[in-house]
């Protein structure tokens, strides 16, 4: 299960990341995407806005069709990502939140982020 956070569902419009072709390029396994409920309610309110990020959150609310939406404890989308991603059958998450990125990393799970311009690459704890 990979676990994604908003900003990684935001990525194809703020960086210009083509998010599933690059997460199949990392990850030669079969997987399941995951989103907490959280992260969709956050996007559900940044794209009532206007500008880029309204735009990258409704291209991001769209991308949600791929993935799975689960239910936390946690209300804060950071603590719903982190919530899921320590789960026995999580892999990895997704996310370019640097503190979320080190909580991540502090609780042993490997975390997927943007390398270079447009690429992804895997950071293990």
């Amino acid at each position: 299960m990979i676990v994604l956070d908003t900003n990684a569902l935001m990525m194809p419009v703020e960086c210009d990341v083509r998010l599933f072709e690059e997460l199949d390029r990392l990850l030669s396994v079969e997987r399941d995407y995951v989103a907490p409920a959280a992260v969709r309610d956050e996007l559900e309110k940044l794209a009532d806005g206007s500008g880029v990020e309204a735009t990258a959150a409704s291209v991001g609310r769209d991308l949600l069709d791929r993935c799975s939406v689960r239910a936390t404890e946690a209300d804060y989308a950071d603590d719903a990502v982190l919530e899921l991603a320590t789960e026995a059958d999580a892999t990895h998450a997704v996310t370019n939140d640097k503190p979320l990125k080190r909580r991540l990393l502090n609780a042993g799970v490997p975390v997927i982020s943007l390398r270079g311009q447009d690429k992804l690459g895997i950071t293990q704890p």
